[in-house]
């Protein structure tokens, strides 16, 4: 059993004993911990407000119920949205003037995961500093309950996924007319959780007559592992070539991440999904950009093709991300993961807003979309992991591996975020991940063979 305390909220298995995983009591705890964390916050005021949504994982209603009654039990009322994407949630706090927010899902986790993620008013996640005052409230258990007369209140509203694409239909860089005249056929799979009801609606908001819907059901059933990568997306790679479609779209249970897949079957590549955003939004908004240290080059490379425009790569996690793009007035950003994040709607991760705006693009282009990828700088990024055990000292070892590579003056070392070594020809991240008792390594170069070959140098030191 796992249960794991980030920026990234608090993430674990479903079952076991109390601290061992996510159980019925670790919820409650931790609800209330960031639920006394924000009445400290806001000691004027009489009453919160907290948004609260979820994705279709099995364990969601049960967590929902927990999260909802316990707010309640603290005195502060619910705008409980029932099945939702994080990017819908998020927006709802923003639109509903709350006072934060909690989002029920665990992302690209296999089912057997779950997750409270935690939203500050802006509809943002609360950021380390933050995240850690809550766990210091939960260890602590220094809070108390509202009494009966001050319990909060509960008001349903199953339409905020309606006003999401209200929203993005309402952005000027999204053009619904052109969409409608490219006629596109397009491919969803939504592995079974939420992004089955916004995406086909979102699609058909669009203008889109043929979609074609694959395990867009919301029954928390997970077709195929969850996390929307090449090797989990053999399905819709064979339906798209096979009912000639025109595009693939796939999300993650929450729908925050985006991967294209192409004409021919071929995956446009998860780190092109915000490339080619940028590079729409870059034309007509000219501005900075910024992703994380674990992202390609190629945004990079898009951004520096626009007179004026600078990039930048913050540390690996939204807030992160989104922190460096408040900083750096950047006009669209996100992570090589699928995840677009566009400030003209809201500072978070969207795939509605990376659908809308690259069927936009595709469409006043009138190219196939493996037309498209050819436009844009070729760059293989291999992935791998290491799992952790209880006895190892990461911390230790990152720094040993920092050490050697300092000593290179071939290359250039970062240690924002684990470590970050730049060659020339490519690079390797190493780091910790937020999510998972792993540690990612991630390489990049112009060719698969390179890309392979950094990481192992990298592994093999390791």
């Amino acid at each position: 059993m796992s249960l794991i305390k980030s920026i990234s909220g608090i993430r674990g298995t479903i079952g076991g004993k109390p601290g061992e995983g996510l159980s019925p009591i670790d919820v409650v705890k931790f609800t209330t911990a960031f639920a006394t964390f924000l009445q400290r916050r806001n000691p004027d005021k009489k009453r919160l407000t907290l948004v609260v949504g979820r994705d279709a994982r099995l364990s969601g209603a049960m967590v929902d119920r927990l999260v909802v009654g316990t707010l309640q039990g603290m005195g502060i009322d619910v705008l409980e949205t029932g099945f939702s994407t994080t990017p819908t949630t998020e927006m709802t706090v923003i639109d509903s003037h709350a006072d934060g927010g909690i989002i029920i899902t665990a992302s690209h986790n296999p089912k057997e995961w779950n997750a409270l993620k935690l939203l500050n008013a802006r509809g943002e996640f609360i950021d380390a500093a933050e995240g850690n005052e809550v766990i210091a409230l939960a260890d602590k258990e220094d809070f108390a309950y509202a009494e009966v007369d001050q319990l909060g209140q509960v008001t349903e509203d199953p339409n905020t996924i309606d006003h999401h694409i209200e929203r993005v239909l309402g952005l000027k860089l999204v053009d619904r007319e052109a969409i409608a005249k490219a006629n596109f056929r397009v491919a969803v799979d939504a592995v079974n959780s939420t992004g089955g009801i916004a995406i086909p609606r979102l699609l058909r908001a669009l203008g889109v007559k043929d979609v074609v819907e694959l395990n867009c059901e919301p029954t928390g059933h997970f077709a195929h592992n969850p996390e929307p990568i090449p090797q989990n997306l053999t399905q819709i790679a064979d339906t798209v070539a096979r009912e000639h479609c025109d595009l693939g779209i796939v999300v993650d249970p929450d729908v925050d991440r985006l991967a294209l897949v192409c004409e021919t079957g071929e995956m446009f590549g998860e780190e092109y999904t915000l490339v080619s955003v940028a590079d729409y939004v870059l034309q007509h908004t000219p501005g900075n950009t910024v992703s994380n240290m674990s992202s390609s080059r190629a945004l990079r490379d898009v951004t520096h093709k626009y007179s004026g425009c600078q990039y930048e790569a913050s540390a690996v996690g939204e807030v992160n991300v989104t922190t460096l793009m408040r900083k750096n007035h950047a006009v669209i950003g996100g992570e090589g993961n699928g995840g677009v994040i566009y400030p003209e709607l809201h500072y978070g991760r969207d795939a509605l807003v990376g659908v809308a705006l690259f069927l936009t693009l595709l469409a006043k282009k009138g190219m196939k979309v493996s037309q498209l990828r050819k436009t844009y700088p070729d760059y293989i990024i291999s992935k791998n992991r290491k799992d952790l055990t209880p006895d190892m000292d990461v911390d230790a070892l990152l720094k040993k591996v920092a050490e050697k590579y300092n000593a290179d003056k071939s290359c250039q070392v970062s240690t924002i975020d684990g470590v970050k070594i730049d060659f020339e020809d490519g690079w390797v991240h190493l780091r910790k991940s937020n999510t998972e008792p792993i540690i990612r390594i991630y390489s990049e170069a112009h060719t698969e063979a390179r890309a392979d070959e950094l990481a192992q140098q990298v592994i093999a030191e390791i």
